[in-house]
């Protein structure tokens, strides 16, 4: 399969916040990434799980071209991405809605960017506000709205970026069970009828299970791949499905053994 995203080798160290030196500079680091590899294959959904303060942030941050790698390299469509931004359609856990534009001007906020009249750009957000059950809302603002229609203003945002890599840092992380269900529907329709490559981050096992082809998990700090797993089942899966359930379990183990490792 050809790389998409082609991560190898990359570390990234930060200045201890607890350590600086008397004119501000660092006097300690704290290394986040350390060494870590790994590819996402075009039109694959990829998704990285670990403890907390890992560098799975971190990491999505480089590939979006927000943070600049201390060693290594990322390459997208074998071309090094290097500190360039736009070349990703980055989604975050909060929905960074303004306040002060409505959904419909919300979702059209990366086409103006690039330079898409506003009124061909509305037309297009209409549409895809349609296709997420959102055609109601379009002139309401983000206030009047749920945490879960929030988020799918914010997915169809990232999806009129118009890009084919899909970077999708926790954005079900805050909320409730049944939404989130309903979140991981909405995403993997995106994926099939959208075409898109997604590396996902998530700290839910079964979600990742239930959504992605491969699963790469993190050490704790500095994070390093402990194991790549594929997830060879056919969609739509369910929590109580034997290969499910299996990979599931597989997951937490090496995931509980990980913080039994860093706990000391």
């Amino acid at each position: 399969m050809q790389a998409k995203l082609a991560v190898e080798q990359l570390t990234k160290r930060f200045p201890a916040p607890d350590a600086l030196g008397p004119g501000g500079e660092a006097a300690a680091w704290v290394d986040v990434l350390s060494g870590v590899s790994l590819h996402v294959g075009e039109r694959e959904f990829v998704t990285l799980l670990g403890p907390s303060g890992c560098g799975k942030s971190t990491l999505c941050n480089i590939v979006a071209g927000l943070v600049r790698a201390d060693e290594g390299t990322v390459l997208l469509d074998g071309v090094p991405l290097g500190t360039t931004r736009g070349r990703v359609a980055y989604m975050q856990q909060k929905d960074l809605l303004l306040p002060w534009r409505t959904v419909v001007d919300n979702a059209i906020l990366g086409l103006e960017v690039q330079g898409v009249p506003r009124r061909d750009a509305r037309d297009e957000a209409l549409g895809l506000l349609r296709a997420f059950g959102l055609e109601g809302f379009a002139r309401a603002y983000p206030a009047a709205l749920s945490g879960g229609m929030r988020q799918r203003v914010a997915l169809v945002r990232t999806l009129l970026c118009r890009r084919a890599m899909l970077v999708l840092d926790e954005p079900f992380g805050a909320l409730d069970a049944m939404t989130r269900s309903a979140m991981q529907g909405y995403l993997l329709r995106l994926r099939a009828e959208f075409d898109r490559t997604v590396l996902f981050i998530t700290h839910d096992v079964e979600e990742a299970v239930l959504l992605s082809d491969r699963i790469y998990v993190l050490t704790a700090r500095p994070g390093r791949v402990r194991a790549e797993l594929d997830v060879p089942f056919a969609h739509p899966r369910r929590a109580t499905d034997d290969g499910v359930v299996r990979r599931k379990a597989e997951i937490l183990e090496l995931l509980q053994a990980e913080m039994a490792g860093a706990l000391g």
